[in-house]
């Protein structure tokens, strides 16, 4: 008991009571739900990585071929207020490193709230006219909202995971299977490279994870 009473000091006992909710106050088994936590958010990281640098390089791949390369500082292009902010931020934070701000470093240097922005509504013109050009599903082309919604969810997923939070409540299978279904349609050989190195279904429980609580799938 010991060892749960030091480990739970270290996480706090507002984080680590969410495990012991989930384990029916078994403290026991609250730290090994804490370290699946942790065990199956690493799991995801070669999904997540993969997914988020297709993205962003198709993206800007498509954008630059139709606006040229610093498609991004065209403020006429940039539909959501939020995106011309983070633009001048990955520059000034590039400028201050010392770095010169070429378009390769400030598409690296954006958000993934920045790429998935480019899939709200406000994009749906540049969706048809350009944007369709950065996936295909079976050989045939892709609407806007095909992406929107499961990217909503993977960007909330993928912050709970960078801030430590709880995930086990998620219904991650179906997230990871967006997550390789999306990176396949924008990249094939991302998506061959990354299946081997992808750890998620070997780390995952096959029967799945039990919670005394009621889970709610996100």
């Amino acid at each position: 008991m010991a060892h749960i009473d030091d480990m739970e000091a270290a996480l706090s006992l507002e984080r680590f009571g969410r495990y012991v909710t989930w384990a029916g106050g078994d403290r026991e088994r609250a730290l090994e739900l804490y370290t699946l936590n942790t065990q199956v958010s690493e799991a995801l990281y070669i999904a997540l990585q993969t997914l988020e640098i297709s993205l962003r390089n198709r993206i800007h791949s498509a954008m630059a071929l139709t606006n040229g390369e610093r498609w991004f500082e065209q403020t006429d292009l940039m539909q959501v207020p939020h995106q011309a902010a983070q633009v001048a931020d990955a520059i000034a934070e590039l400028e201050a490193n010392g770095k010169e701000p070429t378009p390769g470093r400030i598409v690296a240097a954006l958000s993934f709230s920045f790429w998935t922005a480019m899939f709200s509504p406000a994009y749906e013109q540049l969706w048809r006219t350009t944007l369709h050009a950065i996936a295909t599903r079976d050989g045939k082309g892709l609407a806007r909202k095909d992406f929107s919604r499961p990217l909503t969810q993977i960007r909330l997923l993928r912050n709970r995971i960078a801030h430590h939070e709880p995930i086990l409540h998620w219904d991650l299978r179906r997230h990871h299977q967006a997550l390789r279904d999306l990176t396949k349609w924008l990249s094939p050989p991302a998506h061959a490279w990354s299946a081997p190195l992808d750890r998620f279904e070997a780390i995952y429980p096959a029967e799945g994870i039990i919670l005394a609580r009621a889970i709610v799938e996100e």
